[in-house]
């Protein structure tokens, strides 16, 4: 019995010293990947809109010339209660008219105060460009026991329904206590490495964490476009695109991401 209790004794006594010795990234980049499943997402178009010109032949030729995924780069700069996401520069050379649609490309460039629940988010649709300032985007999340390892940190899964019918799919790190994410997802106890939006056929990982100090520069406020919120820009949207029938519903599902 003794021996036993010596044993459990050393045991809590590892277990608190590493607990004292965790280290706590507060702050910090992080670069992210955002995939779009176009062959997916073409097949789907030909499902919803059967008389446009996706046909079956347009379909396979498309697969022939172009890969799957299209990938695009993005940063995420934090420092305690502040997250900045900027796009890196699209490297990918593609004449494709695949990608013209609005959820194959990245439109935003925001910063998150997390602890005033507000964002700047300079937002490019099509030929405009609109800053929009406005409360956090809230997501009701529900954790699960689900865990996986992101980019070296160990994630715990979230699930989450936006827009009324998309689902989300998060995976957050209780070792970077900053409750922010890649472009609007936020809200959870961690740092948000993952997303995915299986029925939109997108997601967002993170490929490097680099634990280092920012600069309170780096936080960079976007000043580029029309000032409005986001139920003005929906309006906006919507008197836009009045004409262009389903269409219009998959821009601004877009636009609100």
């Amino acid at each position: 019995m003794k021996l036993k209790y010596a044993i459990l004794m050393l045991i809590c006594t590892i277990n608190y010293a590493m607990a004292q010795n965790a280290r706590f990234v507060t702050q910090g980049t992080i670069e992210f990947e955002k995939k779009i499943n176009i062959y997916a997402l073409l097949k789907d178009q030909a499902k919803r809109y059967p008389d446009n010109f996706w046909s079956a032949q347009a379909l396979e030729q498309y697969q022939k010339n172009n890969p799957q995924f299209k990938t695009l780069k993005s940063e995420l700069i934090f420092k305690n209660d502040q997250t900045f996401f900027n796009p890196l520069a699209d490297e990918s050379v593609s004449n494709s008219w695949a990608s013209n649609f609005a959820s194959a490309k990245q439109n935003n460039i925001i910063l998150t105060n997390l602890k005033t629940a507000t964002s700047i988010n300079q937002k490019s649709v099509y030929e405009e460009t609109y800053l929009v300032k406005d409360s956090t985007r809230k997501i009701n999340w529900k954790i699960t026991d689900e865990f996986r390892t992101i980019a070296g940190y160990d994630c715990r899964r979230a699930n989450a329904l936006i827009m009324d019918s998309i689902y989300v799919v998060a995976f957050y790190t209780e070792s970077i206590p900053v409750s922010g994410g890649p472009e609007t997802f936020s809200g959870l106890p961690g740092m948000i490495l993952g997303v995915a939006l299986p029925r939109e056929h997108i997601t967002w990982f993170a490929t490097t964490v680099k634990d280092i100090e920012v600069a309170d520069a780096k936080l960079k406020i976007p000043s580029k476009g029309k000032p409005v919120n986001k139920k003005q820009l929906s309006e906006i949207l919507k008197g836009a695109l009045k004409d262009w029938g389903n269409y219009a519903s998959d821009i601004l599902k877009a636009a609100d991401m």
